[in-house]
């Protein structure tokens, strides 16, 4: 499909406002407002009608915030995955009280366990350390993870959300990634690690390691409409990146610098390990 200069305006005009208004989504529906009212899709300010039909959805999409995420993780992707027209977006937790990330960001979670739909196009995980453990040994999180998990259309995560994904028996018999530090554990939940930055697996996709959030939350844009519009989407977020180092993968950092930071990771991945496999013995069943 071609996309006429006129398309290409509108869509550019709806995807900004779409984004501009994803910090009032969560809010506003909340109070009960539609996708709609929140966004002001179909208004007269933003003519959606030379739109194809099918870049209009109505996805439900949540991501799980717990104490001590990494904020990042959840961020980049909600940026990317709040611009589908139509959808709407959840922030879901065990309680409506705020949540505070591993940064010190807080955030308000729009919907919790009980109340999140039951039925979800994509449910995603972000990572962290301390706090990605805790969830993992946390039954209310466990139990809603397998729940929403079982039905979802695809079951997601970023960076070390895989191991809460894991924890969950929801990744045995897939391929997946994780952070580069934690991905030799994956064989713990029965998955299969595979060294790239996503990893799409029948419907279970996963990120690598907190920036890599963003490339998955597009290529999921990419599939939940079309090429065009995910590349619509990346021209209005201006996301070309051209980091000024070149030390963003173990592969290509120094190696003082990647020994500095696997001393760090020690004694987590070692916890990680014996955290992960009473969890997958105890809720991954």
């Amino acid at each position: 499909m071609s996309l006429t200069r006129r398309q290409f305006s509108a869509c550019a005009a709806a995807t900004a406002a779409i984004t501009t208004a994803a910090g009032e989504v969560s809010a506003q529906q909340a109070n009960g407002a539609t996708p709609s009212d929140a966004t002001g899709t179909g208004s007269a300010e933003h003519d959606m009608s030379s739109m194809p039909a099918y870049w209009m959805g109505s996805e439900q999409i949540a991501f799980l915030i717990y104490p001590q995420f990494t904020a990042l993780d959840m961020v980049g992707p909600h940026h990317m995955l709040s611009s589908l027209m139509g959808a709407t977006v959840h922030l879901v937790a065990s309680t409506r009280d705020p949540v505070r990330s591993d940064n010190g960001l807080v955030f308000v979670p729009s919907v919790t366990f009980e109340d999140c739909p039951r039925d979800l196009d994509v449910i995603c995980v972000p990572g962290g350390s301390q706090g990605t453990l805790a969830a993992m040994q946390d039954e209310a999180t466990m139990d809603f993870l397998k729940d929403r998990g079982g039905r979802a259309r695809y079951v997601t995560s970023v960076c070390t959300g895989s191991l809460i994904l894991g924890a969950a028996g929801l990744l045995a018999g897939y391929k997946a990634t994780s952070h580069w530090a934690t991905k030799a554990l994956l064989p713990i939940f029965g998955a299969t690690p595979v060294d790239a930055r996503v990893v799409e697996d029948r419907n279970r996709v996963t990120g690598g390691g907190v920036t890599a959030g963003i490339d998955f939350g597009l290529a999921l844009v990419g599939h939940l409409r079309d090429r065009q519009y995910a590349e619509a989407v990346q021209l209005m977020a201006e996301y070309d990146p051209q980091p000024p180092f070149t030390a963003g993968a173990p592969d290509r950092a120094p190696q003082e610098v990647k020994d500095m930071i696997d001393k760090m990771f020690t004694g987590f991945i070692a916890q990680a390990a014996g955290v992960g496999r009473a969890s997958y013995s105890r809720f991954g069943g």
